[in-house]
């Protein structure tokens, strides 16, 4: 009696923790999942830690140098449609007088295309008059062109007539205003009232159909307690939306962000990521004394000190859920070692968001092209410059030479082939034991059973010594253990090849 009572104690011991850890299991499917954050990590031993990559610059793809244009043409929206890649932007112009500034003309919304992301063409869409003339690539004129922010909506049940939508500020009444295109050239409003008023609205608010959780998402400008920030909200026909809500960022100081460029990374559209700019106010000093453009610099800085003194940058910004994120504290776009053109306020501001296109070096792989502004407040034109960063390279997880090592919670996966996004160097390398939920070894998938990877590459198949087969596997709860040494993981999936 007293053993039957004990092996029903011990059955039921075995049936709950087994029951709690498939509880806690994170069922991965064949999705790609990033390095940019702690989600799937257990734990982590020796030198390893999440590092962010910085874009490289490349050349610069656009001058805003049309009269219609000028020194703060920016909020660029930059998005692959079909074969096509499409631009749009706020196209203005500001003259810094003695004690003011002077706008020479209203804000328009503009558009370019190209056929690769790199070379873009103004094309003359003969839509509205410019002094005289229609030969222009103005796309709107009026309420909302301060910010007008396109995107192609892949909604299923998307109205016909409304296969393009677009938010931009409006005065009278103030808010975010809805448009509808067919075309992505031809436009009209969605409404006549605006879609959200609870906000301030003064930057480049914007919106998108969200795949995964299947809800428009809007990020708006607003003011907390005096500070500029970022709320989201959320609609299931993009006329009636929620209240916006302020994003959170666990563990981050609170700063001044301008923009915010969230946008559904589009290999893992699970995940956000956000490229808000973050503003800088400084007191006049030696170190803005030896900023460039000095004498256009005072001049603003009689009109509004800020104007001379306040710089901007480029963060990172990554989350689950939309609502709370995290925030880097570091820079992801510097201003950099430049003489001139990036160290005004309005310099590097990221275009609203990536895309992908091919590399500029023969037999790599296609890469990330971000697109950011400078010259801003200079002259009579600002420019767009090109970056570029590695697919799914904003964060990895790296490891020292010394070597290091993460374990993941369990989880469960379809397909048969573990597939890495990695770099290591000549003396780097990564090996990948499988284990069950408990944290054993699982016969056959052991360290010692895992050939090491070295290269670079973005979708190499693990090995092991009885092969890479892990349709076995599919379906049961397992833990990955990564041992790695001078090497980045940027990101991994499971899939058949």
């Amino acid at each position: 009696m007293m053993r039957y009572f004990v092996f029903s104690i011990f059955f039921l011991m075995t049936v709950t923790v087994s029951f709690f850890a498939f509880a806690q299991t994170i069922d991965l499917g064949s999705r790609l999942e990033l390095m940019v954050d702690d989600y799937l990590i257990a734990g982590m031993k020796g030198e390893i830690a999440f590092r962010m990559h910085s874009p490289t610059p490349k050349e610069i793809v656009m001058v805003h140098d049309a009269p219609w244009e000028g020194s703060a043409t920016g909020y660029h929206t930059i998005f692959q449609d079909g074969d096509l890649y499409r631009m749009y932007y706020k196209a203005w112009h500001i003259v810094p007088e003695q004690g003011k500034i002077n706008l020479p003309h209203d804000t328009f919304g503009a558009y370019a295309e190209s056929k690769d992301g790199i070379h873009w063409v103004k094309p003359e869409l003969g839509l509205f008059d410019y002094q005289g003339s229609k030969a222009n690539n103005i796309v709107w004129m009026g309420k909302g062109s301060h910010d007008f922010t396109p995107f192609r909506d892949p909604n299923p049940d998307c109205l016909p007539g409304e296969e393009y939508k677009c938010i931009g500020f409006g005065e009278d009444p103030r808010g975010a205003y809805a448009f509808k295109s067919s075309d992505g050239i031809h436009w009209a409003f969605l409404q006549e009232a605006p879609i959200i008023t609870d906000g301030a609205f003064d930057t480049q608010n914007l919106a998108f159909w969200d795949t995964v959780r299947g809800e428009y998402r809007a990020y708006i400008r607003d003011f907390k307690n005096g500070v500029r920030g970022i709320r989201t909200a959320t609609s299931k026909d993009f006329r009636i939306w929620t209240t916006p809500v302020w994003l959170e960022y666990p563990g981050a100081p609170e700063e001044p962000l301008y923009t915010n460029q969230v946008k559904p990374y589009y290999r893992a559209p699970h995940i956000f990521i956000g490229f808000p700019t973050r503003y800088i106010e400084r007191a006049w000093g030696p170190s803005v004394e030896a900023l460039p453009d000095q004498e256009n610099r005072r001049l603003r800085y009689t009109a509004s000190p800020r104007y001379g003194t306040a710089t901007t940058d480029a963060l990172l910004m990554t989350s689950r859920d939309g609502v709370s994120f995290h925030r880097w504290g570091e820079a992801f776009l510097r201003p950099g070692l430049r003489p001139t053109d990036n160290w005004s306020y309005g310099d590097n501001y990221i275009a609203w968001q990536v895309v992908e296109t091919k590399s500029d070096i023969d037999g790599t792989p296609n890469a990330l092209s971000l697109y950011a502004t400078e010259s801003y407040w200079s002259g009579n034109s600002s420019a767009l410059r090109r970056f570029v960063l590695r697919i799914d390279g904003f964060v990895s997880l790296n490891a020292a030479l010394s070597g290091g090592e993460f374990t993941t919670k369990p989880l469960t996966f379809t397909g048969k082939d573990l597939v890495l996004n990695f770099s290591t160097s000549a003396a780097g390398g990564i090996r990948i034991e499988i284990q069950d939920a408990d944290g054993k070894p699982v016969p056959g998938f052991t360290l010692d059973d895992a050939p090491e990877i070295f290269g670079d590459a973005l979708d190499r198949i693990a090995p092991w010594k009885d092969g890479s087969n892990l349709a076995s596997l599919a379906g049961t709860p397992i833990r990955l253990r990564f041992v790695m040494k001078d090497a980045d993981l940027y990101s991994f999936c499971f899939k058949d090849h």
